[in-house]
């Protein structure tokens, strides 16, 4: 009890004489880059650190290899991620597709099965997911920072990527003028079943993300709901029919899941991404959609609706 009386005794004599504000619980520790690598003159890798999630993000950002500000386009992978580097970077040109223009291009990596969100509850699989908080809040003032940003920016992705930028965009509308979504389901209502059945694939528990469909937290996080707050922006969405097309002709070892899986995943985005864009029409949002008569989900016709893209997303970038 004395050593209670002596411990209450300095303190009082600390706020009196010294000051309340050297008492005051110190600041949150801020997200910093905390390591960085030179891949090639026009590819840099980065390691961040996110107080949010309580470790460090690995990402590559393709730059111009000379100076002068410019706008940044947040790039998301789909829902196996690659190691090491983004699958943009491995599967596709983007490198080279994105070295004479002069835009930034953020490619976060890590996130599997995340959906790039924040999820409500920490995951025995996954750990915990705060990637909205880190993407919209920690990220982008160290990206400008760093890589001559301007502060203007778009975000876009391939299936779950997809997904997520028109999440992260009608949930931050003030942050981003471009979105795109790459044989992506907007539309959490038509989405619900298949992003359940992905996270539960990968050996996640779904239900840790925003609780069970039809949520108040679901309905936070759908664009359908939420379709103001995409208005004014440029808007590119794609996908194909799920009738293999030229890139099927192609002998390679993901032939077959491209056929068997990736035929059938392209027919559900097809009907979800009409879908979505009759919402838009009718809440009189323009977007350019690319609706093609053939095409799997696979790769080879992201890199097509990559360079699709660019007229719509590179202009609203000032590239």
């Amino acid at each position: 009890m004395r050593r209670t009386g002596v411990a209450a005794s300095v303190l009082a004599f600390a706020i009196a004489f010294i000051g309340p504000g050297v008492l005051q619980p110190a600041p949150a520790a801020a997200a910093d880059i905390v390591g960085e690598r030179a891949l090639t003159p026009n590819r840099t890798a980065i390691t961040v650190t996110s107080p949010a999630m309580g470790r460090n993000i690995e990402l590559q950002v393709l730059h111009p290899a000379g100076g002068g500000a410019r706008g940044t386009y947040y790039l998301l992978d789909g829902l196996d991620p690659g190691i090491g580097q983004s699958t943009w970077t491995n599967a596709t040109d983007a490198e080279a597709f994105f070295r004479g223009k002069h835009v930034n291009v953020v490619l976060p990596m890590g996130g599997q099965a995340s959906y790039y969100t924040d999820w409500i509850v920490d995951d025995p699989r996954f750990g915990r997911y705060k990637w909205e908080t880190f993407l919209t809040r920690e990220l982008p003032g160290l990206i400008d920072a760093r890589f001559d940003g301007n502060g203007v920016n778009a975000i876009g992705g391939l299936s779950m990527g997809g997904n997520a930028a028109y999440i992260l965009a009608a949930r931050n509308p003030g942050l981003y003028r471009a979105v795109a979504g790459y044989s992506a389901c907007p539309d959490m209502g038509m989405a619900a079943g298949a992003m359940m059945f992905s996270i539960t694939n990968r050996g996640g528990n779904p239900l840790n993300m925003w609780g069970a469909p039809g949520s108040q937290e679901w309905a936070a996080h759908d664009p359908a709901q939420l379709l103001d707050n995409l208005r004014g922006k440029a808007l590119y969405m794609s996908t194909g029919t799920g009738i293999p097309g030229p890139y099927e002709a192609q002998l390679k070892p993901q032939l077959p899941e491209n056929i068997v899986l990736g035929g059938p995943i392209e027919v559900g985005v097809n009907g979800c991404m009409a879908a979505f864009g009759q919402r838009l029409a009718a809440a009189g949002i323009g977007a350019e959609i690319d609706y093609h008569p053939v095409g799997t989900h696979s790769w080879g016709y992201w890199q097509d609706a990559l360079h699709h893209s660019w007229p719509t997303i590179g202009p609203a970038l000032g590239a």
